[in-house]
């Protein structure tokens, strides 16, 4: 039991308050050859920036629910950041999972490193001004009641 406490507590914070919380989004824009996104072309709604990468276990353990929240809050942005070098392994990914949420490639890995993300999977849950929230580590039930109604109110 102290060891499930300790895990969901290190899934929120990975030990103390981080120091991103209350702090504007680190704005990027990322091209994969067919398309580009700018996180900031999302202000005015709640994102959920979650890094991945198709060789993470636990990121293929949360797609499932990550693709449940965007279908139950289609007001939320749930936006996927693969890290994968290899382009043929990203979309082999996204078909074999069946990826519903936005997603984009970033090999070159500067989105994640701006959020000095190096540990997968993690997300960050950025308000409607552009304001990071909160930091999740680990594998979560992103439809759990706590989480949606968290996210509900941001």
């Amino acid at each position: 039991m102290v060891l499930g406490l300790l895990l969901v507590g290190a899934g929120c914070d990975r030990g103390d308050h981080p120091k991103q919380i209350d702090k504007p989004a680190p704005d990027f824009t990322i091209s994969d050859g067919t398309r580009s996104l700018q996180l900031s072309s999302y202000r005015g709604k709640v994102v959920l920036l979650n890094f991945w990468a198709s060789w993470c276990a636990p990121c293929v353990e949360e797609i499932p629910s990550l693709n449940q929240l965007q279908r139950q809050m289609p007001q939320l942005m749930v936006v996927g950041v693969d890290l994968d070098e290899d382009p043929e392994a990203y979309q082999r990914f996204l078909a074999r999972h069946e990826v519903d949420f936005l997603t984009i490639r970033d090999p070159q890995q500067h989105s994640n490193a701006l959020y000095g993300t190096h540990i997968y999977p993690e997300t960050y849950a950025i308000d409607r001004n552009g304001q990071i929230r909160r930091k999740f580590i680990i594998v979560q039930d992103w439809t759990s009641p706590e989480i949606v109604d968290y996210l509900s109110h941001l």
